[in-house]
Parts: structure tokens; sequence; C-alpha cells
């Protein structure tokens, strides 16, 4: 029965907390606070093994926000091109609701790099 107590938690590989879709930003946020609440038991419990697994948690967590981040970033550099091949496109041929639609979504991916512009 000891040995069940002073087990670590169950901790995923990295990846594992990945949406079918990719990384997601929520998800790599709630693995960082999880496995900080962790690493802060293991510290206060004394228990290396908690205390490892929150880190590595908290770790890929991290690593999971970062790729969501940057493949976010990809898909706002996406629209911004898109859009302003449209935009251009509307323009040159008097479109003008396509070329509304190029700057919408011009406007859109360059919110979107801003957004996810790496620190």
């Amino acid at each position: 029965m000891s040995s069940e107590r002073s087990r670590s938690p169950g901790s995923s590989s990295p990846g594992s907390s990945w949406t079918s879709s990719g990384p997601s930003k929520a998800s790599g946020q709630y693995h960082q606070l999880k496995g900080s609440v962790v690493e802060t038991v293991g510290d206060v419990t004394g228990s290396q093994s908690w205390k490892e697994s929150g880190q590595q948690e908290r770790a890929q967590g991290e690593a999971e926000y970062k790729a969501a981040q940057a493949k976010e970033y990809i898909e706002g550099a996406m629209d911004r091109i898109g859009g302003k091949k449209e935009s251009v496109l509307g323009a040159l041929s008097g479109d003008r609701p396509l070329e509304a639609r190029g700057n919408l979504r011009q406007s859109k991916g360059e919110m979107q790099q801003e957004v996810n512009k790496p620190i």
C-alpha cells in the first residue's frame, strides 16, 4: 500500500495530449498548470517522483503550446498571402466583393500572425 501512495501520477508521452488536428494552446496551458501543481505537491511532500513528473508534464505543456503557436502563425501567413492574392485579383478585374474579401482575409492573417508571434 505504501508504494501506491509514493507512486508518481501518470504522465503522458510528448504530444499525446494533442488533438487529432494537432497541438492545442488550451491543452498546452492546461498541462503547464497541471505540471506546476504536481511539481509543487512533490516539493511540499518531499516526493521526488511527483516533482519530476510535474516538471515533465509542465515541459510537455510548454512544447505543445509553442507548437500550436507556430501552427497558428503559419496559418496566419497563409491567410495573409491568400488574402493579398484575392485583393489584387479583385482590384485588377474590377470585382469589388473579391477585393474586399481579400482585404479582410489579409487583415485576419496579419492579426493571427501578430497574436502568435514568437517571443
